[in-house]
C-alpha cells in the first residue's frame, strides 16, 4: 500500500525518473496534469509520491520504482520528518533482524493492525537490547506514532530481505545523512578506524558525544563488550543505539542527554572513551558546573569548552583506561588553556598529541589533532609525551624523495584510509605504549620530555617540537630528480601540439549527453555509494592522479569505472572529463562525479571526453547558486558525426590529455626539485656552489 502522505521534492522526482532536475521543471510548465504541490515552499515545493508515479507511468517515463528508492521517498518525505522515520525504520528492522517470525505475525494483515500490534512487539526487543537506561534513547513508539510510517516499514522489510537488515539501515542512515549534511557533524570511517586502533582492546567504551555512531561502531565488535553512548540529540543517540544493535551482538546502552551538563553515566569506568566533541562551544556548561568534581586538572575556561571534554573523559575511564579525543589545533596552544595542559602533562594524564592532514575530517580547512589520554591511578607519571604529524606519512616521511614530496597530494581527504598510513601511526603509538619511548623520526615523530612542554605557553603543537625532516640523500636524490625533469620537459616539447591552422566555425548538427543516454549510445550514473577499498575521488579527475578516497559503507553497491568510461566532476565550475585508463579501472566512482559509459560501436570515448571539456558547452550547461556551481551533465553537447570522423577527433583529443599529463608531471618534478634544493642548501647537505 503506498502512503499518500508520502511528500518528494523535484530532486526526489528527478531521482525516481533518472533525469535531471531541470527535466522535471520543464514537465511542470508543459504538463496541465503534472500533480499539484502538496506542501514544501514556493521555491522548493513537494509533491505527493503516488499521484508522482501514476504519472511518470502514464507518460511511460516510469515503468517501476526502484525498491530502494521507493523506500528512501518514503522515509525523505515522512509527514513526521525523516529522522523520525529513520528512528522507526530501525526500530523495525531490529525487530526483523532479532525475531523475524513476529515480525511475519504482525505485518500479517491490515496497516491498522500492524500499527497496533507493534509497539508491544517492539518493546520486547528493544527492552533487552537496550536495557534499563535513565533517559533512554530508544523507546517503543504508540500506535498513533506508527501508523504514518506503516507503508515505510513494510517496503524496508521487503528491502532487508533482500540486502539485510543492518545494510538496508546503513544504506538510508547514509542517504539521510548526505541529504542533511549541514545538520551534522560527521566522523569520517577511516579516521574513526584509526581512534578505535589507539585506544586499543576493550571491553567497556563509552563515546560522550556519539552523534550517529561511526566512533563505536568501528571498535571490532565482541559479545561480551559493553558499548555505551549519549548525546544532546534525542535522535543521533537513538540513531546510534539502533545502529550498533544492528551491527553487534554487544551489549548497547545510549542516552539522550547532555554528557557535561546531564551525565548519565556519573559511575561508568570505561576500559576506553572515544569522542569527537563538538568545538568551540561557549554554552558548554561553564556557569553551572563551576564546582563540578571532573574538573581534576582545572576549571576549564568559558573558550575551553574541548578540555571540559577531555576531564569528563578521564573521569569516565577507569584507573590505566585510555581516552581518543579528536581536537581543534587551537586546543594545543590557547593561552586560556595553558594550565590544564601543564596539569595533564605534570600527571601523566596526556600521553600523545598526533596531528592529522588538513582535511581528514570537518572542518576540512584545519589539521585536526588527536589526542591520546590515560587515567593516572597510582601509577608514577611518564617523564616523556609523544608527539607525532601523521601528515609526513602521506609524502612519506623522511625517506621521501623532494619529488614526491612536492606532489599535489590534495590534503588529506581520503587520505587516512591508506593502510600505510594508518598502521604508521597506530604502530609509532604501541611502540611509545609498550616501551615508555620510542626511535626519533625526523620530521614524523618524537617523544618529548615533559619538562620541555612546560614553559610560559605550554605548546603541545607536534610541528612546533619535531626536528625538519633531512633532505632525502642529498645531492644525488636531487641530480636524479633534476635528469628526470629534464626527459620530462623534453617529452613535453615532443607532445606540444603542431602550429594551429585558422578555420572557419564548424556547425555541426549537435545532441545532448541526455539525448544519447535515452537512445542507449551511452549509460548514465552518479557516483559516492558503497564502501570500496580505491575510490576515484572528484579531486583525482581534476588533479589527474590515481583514486585515493575512500567510501562509508551505506548497504549500496558501488559503482566501478571500467576502461573507457568518461567521467566528469560536477562541483566547481571547471570543464574536466577525464577517460578511465587501465590502471584507473576497478575503482568505485566517488561522490560529485557522473560516469559516461559510452557504446563503443556508437561513441569514440576520447571524442566525447574533449567535446565535454569544450569552456562554452560547460558554461551553457552550469547553473550558478551562491556559493557553488553545478554542473548538469546531460545538458552537454556534442557533434553528431560517424564513428570515423570521430576518432580523427578523439585522436587529437588522446594527445592533447597526453601533453597534459607530461605538464603536471613536469610542474610537480620541478616544484620538488625547487623544494629540494632549498632544504639542502638550508641544512647543508648542498653544497652552494
Amino acid at each position: 500500500m503506498q502512503d499518500i502522505g508520502t511528500e518528494v521534492t523535484a530532486a526526489g522526482i528527478a531521482r525516481l525518473a533518472g533525469v535531471g532536475r531541470a527535466a522535471v521543471s520543464n514537465w511542470r510548465r508543459r504538463h496541465d496534469d503534472f500533480p499539484r504541490p502538496v506542501g514544501g515552499t514556493e521555491t522548493s515545493p513537494s509533491f505527493a509520491l503516488a499521484e508522482v508515479e501514476r504519472w511518470l507511468r502514464k507518460q511511460g517515463k516510469l515503468a517501476e520504482v526502484p525498491l530502494k528508492e521507493r523506500v528512501w521517498q518514503q522515509l525523505a518525505g515522512h509527514p513526521a520528518g525523516p529522522s523520525t522515520a529513520l528512528v522507526h525504520t530501525g526500530c523495525a528492522l531490529l525487530l526483523v533482524h532479532d525475531r523475524h517470525p513476529v515480525w511475519l505475525e504482525v505485518s500479517a494483515g491490515s496497516d491498522q493492525r500492524l500499527a497496533e500490534l507493534l509497539p508491544n512487539s517492539l518493546d520486547q526487543v528493544l527492552t533487552p537490547r537496550f536495557g534499563m537506561v535513565r533517559r533512554p534513547a530508544v523507546t517503543a513508539p504508540t500506535a498513533a506514532a506508527l501508523l504514518p510510517s506503516v507503508p515505510l516499514l513494510r517496503g524496508a522489510a521487503e528491502l532487508a530481505a533482500e540486502t539485510g537488515a543492518r545494510q538496508t539501515f546503513e544504506f538510508l542512515l547514509g542517504r539521510h545523512l548526505d541529504a542533511n549534511s549541514r545538520q551534522y557533524t560527521p566522523t569520517p570511517a577511516d579516521l574513526a578506524r584509526l581512534m578505535a586502533d589507539l585506544a586499543g582492546p576493550a571491553t567497556t567504551l563509552l563515546d560522550p558525544a556519539c552523534g550517529t555512531g561511526a566512533l563505536l561502531r568501528a571498535v571490532d565488535p565482541r559479545p561480551d563488550q559493553e558499548l555505551f553512548g549519549q548525546d544532546s540529540s534525542p535522535e543521533q543517540a537513538a540513531l546510534t543505539a539502533l545502529r550498533l544493535a544492528l551491527h553487534t551482538r554487544s551489549t548497547v546502552r545510549t542516552a539522550a542527554a547532555d554528557s557535561l551538563r546531564a551525565d548519565t553515566y556519573g559511575t561508568l569506568r570505561a576500559d576506553a572513551v572515544l569522542c569527537h566533541p563538538p568545538f568551540n562551544e561557549r554554552n558548554w556548561g561553564h556557569d553551572e558546573l563551576a564546582y563540578d568534581p571532573r574538573w581534576e586538572y582545572g576549571f576549564p575556561a568559558r573558550t575551553e569548552s574541548e578540555l571540559a571534554w577531555v576531564q569528563h573523559a578521564l573521569a569516565r575511564l577507569r584507573d590505566g583506561g585510555t581516552a581518543v579525543l579528536l581536537m581543534p589545533p587551537a586546543a594545543a596552544g590557547r593561552r586560556s588553556g595553558r594550565r590544564i595542559r601543564a596539569d595533564l602533562l605534570r600527571r601523566g594524564a596526556l600521553r600523545a598529541v598526533i596531528a592529522l592532514p588538513a582535511g581528514a575530517a570537518p572542518p576540512h580547512n584545519l589539521p585536526l589533532h588527536l589526542w591520546v589520554l590515560r587515567r593516572p591511578g597510582k601509577a608514577p607519571a611518564q617523564p616523556e609525551v609523544l608527539l607525532v604529524d601523521a601528515g609526513q606519512l602521506l609524502d612519506g616521511g623522511a625517506a621521501a624523495s623532494p619529488a614526491e614530496r612536492g606532489r599535489d597530494s590534495g590534503g588529506g581527504r581520503g587520505m587516512l584510509d591508506r593502510e600505510d598510513v594508518r598502521a604508521g601511526v597506530v604502530e609509532t603509538w604501541r611502540t611509545f605504549d609498550r616501551d615508555g619511548t620510542a626511535p626519533e623520526q625526523p620530521g614524523l615523530s618524537r617523544c618529548v620530555p615533559v619538562v620541555e612542554l612546560l614553559d610560559d605557553d605550554v605548546d603541545l603543537a607536534p610541528a612546533r617540537h619535531l626536528p625538519p625532516p633531512t633532505s632525502a640523500v642529498g645531492a644525488a636524490e636531487l641530480s636524479t630528480v633534476r635528469e628526470r625533469l629534464g626527459r620530462t620537459l623534453r617529452l613535453t616539447a615532443d607532445l606540444t601540439p603542431p602550429p594551429v591552422h585558422e578555420a572557419q566555425p564548424a556547425r555541426f548538427p549537435l545532441t545532448t549527453v541526455g539525448e544519447l543516454a535515452r537512445a542507449g549510445a551511452l549509460l548514465l550514473r552518479t557516483g559516492g555509494h558503497g564502501a570500496h577499498a580505491r575510490v576515484l575521488t572528484d579531486h583525482d579527475v581534476l588533479s589527474g592522479t590515481a583514486p585515493s578516497g575512500t567510501l562509508p559503507e551505506t548497504g549500496e553497491q558501488p559503482v566501478l569505472v571500467e576502461a573507457g568510461d568518461v567521467v566528469v566532476p560536477v562541483l566547481g565550475g571547471g570543464a574536466v572529463a577525464r577517460v578511465v585508463d587501465e590502471a584507473t579501472a576497478g575503482a568505485a566512482l566517488g561522490r560529485n562525479l557522473t560516469l559516461l559509459r559510452p557504446d563503443p560501436a556508437a561513441l569514440d570515448p576520447w571524442f566525447l571526453a574533449g567535446f565535454l571539456r569544450g569552456t562554452a558547452n560547460n558554461r551553457q550547461a552550469s547553473s550558478y547558486a551562491s556559493t557553488a556551481t553545478r554542473l548538469d551533465v546531460r545538458r552537454l553537447q556534442l557533434p553528431r558525426l560517424p564513428l570515423d570522423q570521430q576518432r580523427r577527433y578523439g585522436e587529437r583529443f588522446r594527445a592533447l590529455a597526453e601533453f597534459e599529463d607530461a605538464l603536471r608531471l613536469a610542474g610537480r618534478l620541478g616544484e620538488g626539485l625547487v623544494r629540494g634544493m632549498y632544504d639542502g642548501l638550508a641544512d647543508g647537505t648542498v653544497a652552494p656552489d
